[in-house]
């Protein structure tokens, strides 16, 4: 029979819906039902294409004795961290704190006052792998409950004392000087993999919010080292195994230090973020294949990760049915099995296409995937970039295009062939937050590559987000939406990803109704969850209390700190609008954050590098289906500069932008030709009508290039 999260929306939750455990949803039956019952909380939390949590899942939620255990002693809470990431990150810091690591499953025991006292991550059902099992742990702290009650209880106000202190910024009410800057580009020069791109050692993650703060210190310094740490990664992420070469799109991490064995889960927040430094890279190099990786990855987001109305689902899971076993309902599912292949298999369904195919993308009779645990990627093979385009032409006596035009055709063959066999799992809930950061991707990619297409997609999303995610009368922000059901207030995240979307949306088209939806975010996210002793603005509203801490996101990790996002946003706002609240709100955050600058934080350093380097205004006056307009817009797209905000005003939106932007006003065409005014402070080069010339003024400014 299913428990109660049956009637729950999220996939996670519905994930365990026929689990044994009497799980609840977080809310006040359970909180109710622990106070009266005087039962510890087990607090289970993590998200639908977690694999561990499909590991834990089917080896203990599954399991009846298991369950038993949990259901006499306990009451099991369930929580999706990506619809609740104010509880996650609460319960996180505790973890953190407490084992020195973190991660998903989340696995913490709570007094019924909400206050943790014991958690880990993953727990095996016996204990291995150095690890104690879940059964006695259950078992030993079931025990205490009962023995060493006083004990728990006073530890549990300790700790949430000492995970107060934590959240607590200890701001300096300064902003970081440009000094602070070269600290951070040593930081990075220290950790970087100078042979395999990346920082650090295994597991690589991406982190383009690193990528993006170096590539700002290039333009802004001019500095070669900066750049070419980005471009060693990106370049080393592209052609690794972490990219899917057949259909697009990015896997989570890599597992190991050469970029070659992913983890195959496939989020949209590493789409969204990636894409972006992919056109910087290629805007900065002129390297068109950088390029071709954005629109690679949008493309794979357009067809598998959107919704019919224009929303873009969370994720795909890494663990599907090996296709040998589609038929077999009880079929156990496997990490990476829809996209490792057979030898045989690939030259079966290539013939003569097979050893271009093999030779570039590292195919071998045995495999080439490593030796795992399970035995499950034994003699098969990972696709990843083992030869150059050259390489291959000599191997096989072809020319370059010839090999080109064989590879491109055996990737429509083997994408047709993949698309048979059993798909991962597919998370379709819309986050705001994370549709956001799309948002600013395709609208980015359509503005830097001339390709209305991209925009468009980005508009559809906004609408989507419009629609079903907003409340105009309340000026309320939901956070998930899925299969016509909307709930979740949103949180500092939405409001702030969200703007930043839009206020590239308004970029790409000069429609001011999506400034001015950014400019009504902002002041939301400022009454909401703005911090006005400290500066910079925290995750929740402080309205739950069943949320104990406040906090305040000082990591830029897989996602970006709300206030990193938020002092970009307003960095480029208080520029168009010429608002010193703005500004001043901006730099509030960014002295709240100079104790923690860092490698911590790279999108808050990239947020003090803009603010460093100054911004321009780049207003471009004409019909955008007009060609002179179109050789103007095309000046700007060439060049790489990060802190020059492109304004457009079109004939349709020139009344809506002077009334939002006034100082618009004055900007007209020349001569009866589009028109182009390169400014600084709201101070205006000479405007031209020129694609040479405002290709000269860009250059002026500092390019970077």
């Amino acid at each position: 029979m299913p428990n109660r999260l049956a009637s729950e929306h999220s996939p996670y939750l519905l994930q365990h819906q026929h689990n044994p455990v009497d799980w609840y949803p977080w809310g006040p039956e359970a909180f109710d039902k622990a106070r009266t019952e005087d039962r510890p909380i087990f607090l289970s939390v993590g998200y639908s294409t977690c694999h561990w949590c499909h590991v834990m899942e089917h080896e203990s939620f599954e399991n009846q004795d298991v369950a038993n255990l949990l259901n006499a002693h306990f009451v099991p809470i369930k929580v999706d961290r990506e619809e609740r990431p104010d509880v996650d990150r609460v319960y996180m810091l505790f973890v953190q704190a407490t084992t020195g690591s973190g991660g998903w499953p989340m696995s913490v025991w709570l007094t019924p006052s909400l206050r943790p006292f014991y958690g880990g991550t993953y727990f095996p059902p016996t204990g291995r792998w150095g690890r104690p099992g879940f059964v006695e742990v259950l078992t030993e702290l079931a025990r205490t409950w009962h023995e060493e009650r006083e004990k728990i209880d006073r530890s549990a106000e300790t700790i949430v004392e000492r995970l107060r202190g934590f959240a607590r910024t200890g701001a300096t009410g300064v902003v970081a000087p440009p000094e602070a800057l070269d600290k951070a580009v040593a930081e990075f020069s220290t950790a970087f993999d100078r042979r395999r791109g990346g920082f650090g050692n295994a597991p690589k993650f991406p982190r383009p919010s690193e990528l993006a703060f170096l590539l700002h210190e290039h333009a802004r310094t001019g500095a070669g080292e900066p750049r070419d740490m980005a471009l060693l990664t990106l370049r080393a992420m592209a052609l690794g195994g972490m990219r899917d070469h057949l259909a697009g799109g990015f896997h989570r991490y890599s597992v190991d230090a050469d970029w070659r064995v992913p983890h195959f889960e496939k989020m949209l927040y590493d789409q969204a973020q990636l894409v972006p430094a992919y056109v910087a890279a290629g805007q900065l190099t002129g390297d068109p294949q950088y390029a071709e990786v954005a629109v690679d990855t949008l493309r794979y987001v357009r067809r598998d990760l959107t919704d019919p109305e224009g929303g873009f689902y969370s994720a795909e899971d890494a663990d599907s049915v090996p296709p040998e076993h589609a038929a077999d309902p009880a079929a156990h599912k496997m990490e990476g099995a829809f996209y490792i292949w057979g030898e045989l298999e690939v030259r079966h369904l290539l013939g003569e296409l097979a050893e271009p195919f093999c030779l570039r993308y590292g195919i071998l009779p045995d495999g080439n995937a490593p030796a795992d645990p399970q035995g499950e990627f034994t003699h098969k093979n990972l696709l990843y970039t083992a030869r150059s385009l050259e390489e291959v032409a000599a191997s096989t006596r072809q020319s370059v295009p010839a090999v080109q035009a064989a590879l491109a055709a055996a990737r429509v063959v083997l994408t047709e062939a993949r698309a048979l066999r059993p798909r991962p799992h597919l998370d379709d809930k819309v986050l705001t937050a994370w549709n956001g950061l799309m948002i600013t991707a395709f609208a980015r990619t359509g503005r830097a590559l001339g390709d209305r297409s991209f925009v468009d997609d980005a508009v559809r999303a906004a609408g989507f987000l419009r629609r079903h995610l907003w409340n105009d009368t309340t000026a309320t922000l939901l956070r998930r939406y899925r299969r016509g059901h909307a709930a979740v207030t949103g949180y500092a995240e939405d409001y702030a990803y969200l703007a930043a979307g839009l206020i590239e949306l308004f970029q790409a088209t000069g429609d001011p109704a999506w400034l001015e939806w950014a400019m009504t975010l902002h002041r939301e996210l400022d009454e909401r969850f703005g911090d006005p002793v400290e500066g910079g603005w925290f995750s929740t509203t402080g309205d739950d209390p069943s949320v104990l801490i406040r906090m305040k996101e000082q990591y830029d990790g897989a996602e970006p700190a709300a206030s990193s996002v938020a002092s970009l946003n307003l960095l480029a706002l208080a520029h168009l609008t010429g608002d010193s609240t703005m500004a001043a709100r901006a730099e509030a955050a960014m002295a709240s954050f100079q104790p923690h600058l860092g490698r911590s934080v790279p999108l808050m350093l990239t947020a003090l590098s803009t603010y460093h380097a100054g911004m321009a205004q780049v207003v471009v006056v004409g019909d955008p289906a007009a060609a002179d307009t179109a050789a103007l817009m095309a000046a700007v797209r060439g060049l790489y500069h990060p802190t020059a905000l492109l304004v457009p005003v079109t004939p349709a939106h020139r009344e809506g932008l002077e009334r939002l932007l006034p100082w618009t006003r004055t900007m007209v065409a020349r001569d009866g030709l589009a028109t182009a005014y390169v400014c600084r402070d709201f101070a205006c080069q000479a405007p031209t009508t020129s694609a040479d010339e405002l290709a000269a003024q860009l250059n002026r400014l500092g390019s970077g290039s």
